[in-house]
């Protein structure tokens, strides 16, 4: 199954808006809300120290970002991935922190 196949629909943004507004699909995802998100789907990669994990961006126009894991996509909320860096002063935080303690997850198998 793919990523995008949990949406009622949705609109994969243009070379332009993932280069400017850093999203990469936006839509309603089945089950889960009636409102449509932007969501950014970038792959997990190596980063500082070749830990795994995404880089983000405060300018982004997504609202969500998408974490692939092998049995799951793991949906989180920017608005409260950024509040919490600024909060903790931190520029990294763990995705099982994000689990334990964020309000807004939705996780969903494969």
């Amino acid at each position: 199954m793919k990523f995008l196949d949990n949406f009622i629909s949705y609109e994969k943004a243009t070379h332009i808006q993932k280069r400017t507004e850093l999203w990469d699909v936006k839509g309603i995802l089945k089950k889960y809300s009636n409102r449509e998100f932007k969501f950014d789907l970038r792959p997990i990669s190596k980063v500082k120290d070749d830990q795994l994990g995404k880089q983000g961006f405060l300018k982004t126009k997504a609202e969500k970002m998408v974490f692939e894991t092998k049995d799951q996509w793991v949906i989180i909320d920017i608005e409260e991935l950024h509040q919490c860096l600024e909060n903790k002063k931190e520029k990294i935080i763990y995705l099982d922190e994000i689990l334990n303690n964020f309000e807004w997850n939705i996780l969903i198998n494969k």
